[in-house]
């Protein structure tokens, strides 16, 4: 049972919204928080990650933040210039179809309060992780995009995650996405703080990629240095389809990212690529799950990190093979670049095999930069800190390469750059 302290502040996080829209299932949310708690150090799976006393320590009013005062330009800093696709705009949780740009060319968009869809809750299972049950128990209302069978979205469609919080408040978010047989669809995401107020931003997104589908989500989390963040994303991935994650991990106190790529019939393919550029105290735990579940999947696994100062880096992957799945190919590799004493990663990738006709494999490197490399720079005429980051921007750059919208790219390789350019 959830000890006294814990109950304080899950009673607090659990208040239901007005909206009384899927009460059966948040009041199963709500009972399997209150009965599990939040997670302490002593829990195995956030034992380098202290949630808890983090938000004991930054949230002093757990009730729900409302919208704030969001304009245009607000919007237009935070899209990439080169943008010109759709966009969905987020305040404080709540969606604004005002602000956004939706032209709908392939695909649908409703309030789940309106939509009432089944998968909600199916997908993202309340009992995998605390806060996923926290945030089916209070969001107020989310979106429901569907991408309709035989279509493809041309262009990305931007979630747009606007925060800031009085007091420091939560904001919970909800996404459901299910693209349809044979469609294609591109989601990009920008969290964005709107001042440096603290905050706790707890999200759960989706995702259904029924049978030979094409989908994409790409994720930038570079909020404030007082922002705590917990988001749970998660897939199912049906036959003969792909789908593809990347995470940039930039800024913010403290963030946790569960990813899990379910993946349930033949012929699959997923892919997670991820980065985590830390500086100053910014705490980022990676939390991965493949699940290889029948004959004939693939799933490739990427994550890097660079750390300076006194940040701290987590990352925990684990694959699963199945029993029926044979003829599995599996790879997960966690590469590390750490620029000070006072820097710290606790990496774990995992392996679970119950076939025998499988090729998977995983590993793990810590290290500093090269200083053979940097003096073959530095001796062609570089200078010190010029040869760094060249070096360390190529080391970064393997995963740039995975974000296929060029706009996003160019906005997320500059922000790269800038932070390889100044302090580390």
């Amino acid at each position: 049972m959830a000890t006294a302290i814990k109950t304080d502040i899950l009673s607090s996080l659990l208040q239901f919204p007005e909206n009384p829209s899927f009460s059966a299932l948040r009041e199963k949310a709500k009972a399997f928080a209150l009965e599990k708690g939040l997670p302490g150090i002593k829990e195995e799976e956030y034992k380098f990650t202290a949630i808890q006393r983090k938000l004991e320590k930054s949230i002093t009013n757990f009730s729900t933040a409302q919208p704030t005062d969001l304009k245009a330009d607000d919007i237009q800093n935070a899209l990439p210039s080169e943008y010109t696709g759709d966009y969905l705009v987020f305040n404080n949780g709540t969606v604004d179809f005002e602000l956004s740009k939706l032209s709908k060319q392939g695909y649908e968009i409703s309030l789940l309060s309106s939509s009432q869809p089944s998968l909600l809750g199916e997908i993202a299972k309340i009992k995998k992780d605390v806060f996923a049950a926290i945030n089916t128990a209070s969001f107020k209302d989310g979106i429901y995009i569907k991408v309709k069978k035989n279509q493809k979205v041309e262009q990305p469609v931007f979630l747009l995650f606007f925060n800031q919080a009085k007091a420091g408040q939560v904001i919970p978010a909800r996404v459901l996405i299910e693209v349809e047989e044979n469609a294609e669809a591109s989601f990009l995401e920008n969290s964005i703080s709107l001042d440096d107020q603290p905050y706790f931003f707890n999200q759960v997104v989706e995702v259904k990629a029924a049978k030979n589908s094409n989908s994409y989500y790409s994720r930038l989390q570079n909020e404030s240095k007082q922002s705590l963040a917990v988001s749970n994303f998660e897939s199912d991935i049906y036959r003969d389809a792909v789908f593809t994650s990347t995470v940039i991990s930039l800024s913010g106190d403290m963030a946790r990212n569960n990813l899990s790529l379910n993946l349930l019939d033949s012929g699959v393919v997923g892919n997670m690529y991820g980065l985590y550029l830390l500086n100053g105290k910014t705490h980022v735990d990676n939390h991965t799950n493949v699940d290889h579940t029948m004959p004939h999947s693939d799933s490739n696994e990427l994550y890097k990190g660079i750390l300076a100062d006194g940040s701290r880096g987590v990352f925990n992957g684990k694959i699963f093979v199945r029993q029926d799945a044979q003829k599995t190919n599996a790879f997960q590799q966690n590469n590390n670049i750490l620029l000070s004493e006072d820097a710290t990663i606790n990496t774990k990738p995992q392996l679970e095999i119950w076939a025998d006709d499988v090729k998977c494999s995983h590993g793990c490197t810590t290290g500093q930069l090269d200083e053979e490399a940097l003096f073959y720079l530095q001796t062609r005429g570089l200078g010190k800190d010029q040869a760094k980051g060249m070096l360390l921007f190529a080391f970064a750059g393997e995963i740039l390469e995975h974000i296929t919208d060029e706009s996003f790219k160019n906005q997320v390789t500059e922000l790269v750059k800038e932070r390889l350019g100044s302090n580390i």
